[in-house]
């Protein structure tokens, strides 16, 4: 049954392109690039923090010695990525109903300060338990980020446009974990490990000041829907709990749940695999991981571009959109094999594919929420869908830290990885099928 918000909506003439949205877009991916940097720089340094006992000098000349030792075992890094997940999954109920009220412009700021602070905090730890606390209070800042850029880009694009912008700023994580092993190991062999996790500081305030200068939203906002742009009544005031009774909502969120632990494992375990498998140090560790992301963003942008391809190829756009999804899902599946492989490059090609089947399926699970719900909600829901990512990455991160610890194999973790698309799909097809739009009632 077609829902009544589609109905009564009048059709208008398409109006010229938004002026300024490709510079939206590239604030967006500059700021997801600064966010995975951020993240990704307390995974690349656990190869020394793990099984070694690091007696800390003063981080700046005068200051007093600090006698502490710490020594980080598997069990306890699960710990601490537990620490991020959980406070991100808390978060982000609340990062994405204060970008819905406050707006991106001065929303997105707060919560980039918020985890820029945090960040830069990690260099004050002298303990295991400081990193939890460093991590959580990380978490919660990084809890905003997508669900603010959703936010914007819906704002700002097309339904046509939305994967592709979307897949554009999505690949700065990939570029912000290319970044990070690009940068952390030389400043933690030159300055220390507790310097890199300075570095990103001044990107972070500089960043901030751009956004509050340059992002202003739409003065119309426009609702697009099949290809034709229209000028949609105002969508009905709903509670933000209420979302929580439409299948459209559990549909993305188990999506999430299942597949974001996948990537949550890349970020913070490639580089212990790496070192673990293949014995790769920290000065050698840099080029695998630069490789994989730097061929996961070329996934980013050319899964965002994918529907289009298929619409035209004579697809409707939702039915592009799940077939860009589909064909994600059977791109990741070869990564099963990559727990048993003695080679570091077939390892480093299979995770590229992986991970680059990722990032494309990663830009179009976004754009579903605005495919489904109207823009005003669209923050809610993405931040619905990012805590049950959080949750399924906390959970995978407390199993994964046994199971290194017990039996030091990745094998489990990557057969998982391989089959977790697959399944995520047939369960949002379920849900939604064809992307349904939800039929919104106060």
């Amino acid at each position: 049954m077609s829902n009544p918000i589609d109905e009564q909506v009048e059709l208008i003439a398409e109006p010229p392109a938004l002026p300024g949205r490709w510079t939206i877009c590239s604030m967006l991916f500059v700021a997801t690039s600064i966010n995975y940097m951020d993240r990704q720089v307390l995974s690349i340094l656990k190869p020394i923090l793990e099984g070694n006992v690091l007696h800390l000098q003063p981080f700046f000349h005068g200051w007093p010695t600090v006698e502490t030792s710490i020594n980080l075992s598997e069990i306890q890094y699960g710990y601490i990525v537990d620490c991020f997940q959980i406070a991100y999954a808390l978060g982000v109920i609340f990062a994405g109903r204060l970008v819905d009220k406050l707006g991106c412009r001065r929303g997105y700021p707060i919560v980039t300060g918020v985890w820029s602070l945090a960040a830069m905090g990690h260099a004050l730890v002298t303990s295991v338990f400081g990193f939890g606390v460093a991590r959580f209070f990380l978490g919660l800042g990084e809890s905003g980020n997508f669900p603010a850029a959703i936010k914007a880009t819906a704002e700002w694009f097309p339904p046509k446009e939305r994967s592709l912008a979307t897949g554009i700023f999505n690949s700065g994580s990939s570029v912000g974990a290319i970044l990070a092993p690009f940068v952390v190991p030389w400043v933690a062999l030159h300055f220390g490990w507790r310097a890199s996790f300075l570095v990103t500081g001044v990107f972070s305030a500089i960043w901030i000041v751009w956004w509050s200068m340059k992002y202003r939203r739409p003065r119309e906002a426009m609702d697009w829907s099949r290809g034709v742009v229209i000028a949609p009544p105002p969508a009905p005031g709903l509670a933000w709990w209420k979302l929580l009774g439409y299948r459209q909502t559990w549909g993305f969120a188990l999506g999430k749940f299942l597949t974001d632990p996948v990537w949550w494992f890349y970020l913070f375990w490639l580089p212990s695999y790496f070192n673990s498998r293949f014995k790769l140090d920290l000065s050698h560790i840099g080029l695998p991981l630069i490789v994989v992301y730097v061929l996961s963003t070329v996934g980013s942008v050319g899964g965002g571009w994918l529907p289009r391809g298929f619409v035209a190829m004579g697809m409707s756009l939702k039915g592009a959109r799940l077939g860009a999804m589909l064909t994600c899902a059977c791109l990741v599946l070869p990564i099963a094999l990559a727990g048993g492989l003695d080679s570091v490059w077939v390892a480093v090609a299979l995770l590229s594919l992986a991970a680059s089947a990722h990032q494309g399926w990663s830009a179009n699970i976004f754009t579903t929420v605005s495919d489904m719900f109207p823009a005003e909600y669209v923050g809610t829901v993405v931040s619905f869908g990012q805590v049950a990512g959080a949750l399924g990455g906390a959970i995978f991160a407390a199993v994964a830290g046994h199971i290194l610890q017990l039996t030091h194999s990745y094998a489990p973790l990557f057969v998982y990885s391989g089959f977790a698309y697959l399944v995520a799909l047939v369960l949002l097809r379920t849900l939604a099928p064809g992307l349904r739009r939800a039929n919104l009632r106060i």
